[in-house]
């Protein structure tokens, strides 16, 4: 290979040592997980096990149970993602911008394992976006028409 060349994909030794990083990131989470649903179910016990009238109490128990569940929901998106990251070292896609089909730069992935832009390809993208309608507010959403609906009667 010379050296005007990109590569197409990392080595198989560069691949596991993101290997090596992301599976020790998904541990963690695991049990930061496990940490926050046991926090979780003890805040609904002592929530079920409580006949207060103390209204400020309540408000700021389902408040913490509010955030604690966000927090769950984060921590579980933020595992697929590593499992997906995973997925894609097997695959030997891993490291591949979804936008430029670049490499994404190594140090990028050291920090933000589970990345699949690189920075070039995030700025594209946010430029894409700029452009649909409505700043793409709207993406991702499908509006359904109804027949029997007409907003417009002559």
């Amino acid at each position: 290979m010379d050296n005007n060349t990109t590569p197409v994909r990392y080595s198989d030794e560069e691949l596991e040592e993101f290997r090596t990083l992301i599976i020790g990131k998904l541990d963690k989470a695991k049990e930061e997980l496990a940490f926050m649903e046991e926090q979780l179910s003890e805040l609904s016990e002592s929530t079920n096990n409580k006949n207060s009238a103390d209204l400020f109490d309540d408000s700021s128990l389902h408040s913490e149970i509010e955030m604690l569940s966000r927090m769950i929901l984060r921590q579980q998106q933020f595992i697929r993602n590593l499992d997906a990251a995973l997925l894609r070292i097997k695959n030997k896609t891993y490291g591949i911008c979804t936008i430029t089909g670049q490499l994404i730069d190594k140090k990028r992935l050291m920090l933000v394992p589970h990345a699949t832009k690189s920075v070039v390809g995030k700025e594209e993208e946010k430029k894409q976006i700029a452009q649909e309608p409505f700043g793409g507010a709207y993406r991702g959403l499908e509006i359904e028409s109804s027949p029997s609906f007409n907003p417009i009667e002559e």
